[in-house]
């Protein structure tokens, strides 16, 4: 054939001599050659953009699902969630309320003194508004023995009302004039400052999430 003749006669050293059949031959492979070589990067451009986004795609289905999931408990969480409410509003009905508050206090001091205790101090504080409670401290000095002490905690336990009394800076120590640690009598002094608690009306817990000031007591 011509064209291989011709191919096999070509002078490197001389293109313009070429034939121009040989040229367009050329021409041509050259031509595929760079469409192949574009072709290759674009393509491989393309795999790498694929990739990043089928794990894009990945994340966004495992998001999907986990969201999805949420969703389908939704309802049953809030339900779960308003049965604790409704617990916990009836724990807090169990304490005191602010109309038997006094009375309570005065309860608390007469149980000390049927256990037998020296009350030299039992001075309550104001009041310290929190978001459904009330915080009462209450600066109180007692005098008596391990035995008269316990006397008087089962006895504020048996009072009508739950009464929760949290210690807050109390010593317990011998009373003065013992020796080697301990009280020759047996006598203990108990000093510092404890707290009850009573649940807040609806008003009240409304006026302590403003942060507003109630009639019961306000803010410190």
């Amino acid at each position: 054939m011509k064209l291989i003749d011709d191919l096999r006669g070509l002078d490197r050293n001389n293109v313009g001599a070429w034939p121009k059949s040989v040229k367009s031959l050329f021409t041509i492979l050259l031509f595929l050659v760079i469409v192949l070589v574009g072709w290759y990067f674009y393509i491989s451009s393309q795999q790498d953009e694929l990739t990043s986004l089928a794990g894009k795609e990945e994340q966004l289905k495992q998001e999907f699902s986990t969201k999805q999931a949420k969703a389908v408990n939704l309802d049953a969480l809030q339900h779960q969630l308003d049965e604790m409410k409704d617990m916990l509003r009836q724990l807090l009905r169990q304490l005191p309320s602010r109309t038997e508050m006094p009375e309570l206090l005065v309860d608390v001091s007469q149980t000390a003194l049927a256990a037998g205790l020296q009350v030299d101090s039992f001075t309550p504080q104001p009041e310290v508004p929190k978001d459904f409670y009330a915080e009462k401290p209450i600066e109180l000095r007692m005098v008596g023995t391990y035995h008269q002490f316990g006397t008087f905690i089962s006895g504020v336990a048996s009072l009508p009302r739950v009464v929760i009394l949290t210690m807050h800076d109390v010593a317990l120590t011998p009373e003065h004039g013992s020796k080697n640690g301990t009280s020759q009598d047996g006598v203990l002094v108990l000093q510092g400052t404890v707290k009850t608690y009573r649940y807040l009306d609806e008003d009240e817990a409304a006026a302590a999430a403003k942060g507003t000031p109630n009639k019961a007591g306000g803010h410190n």
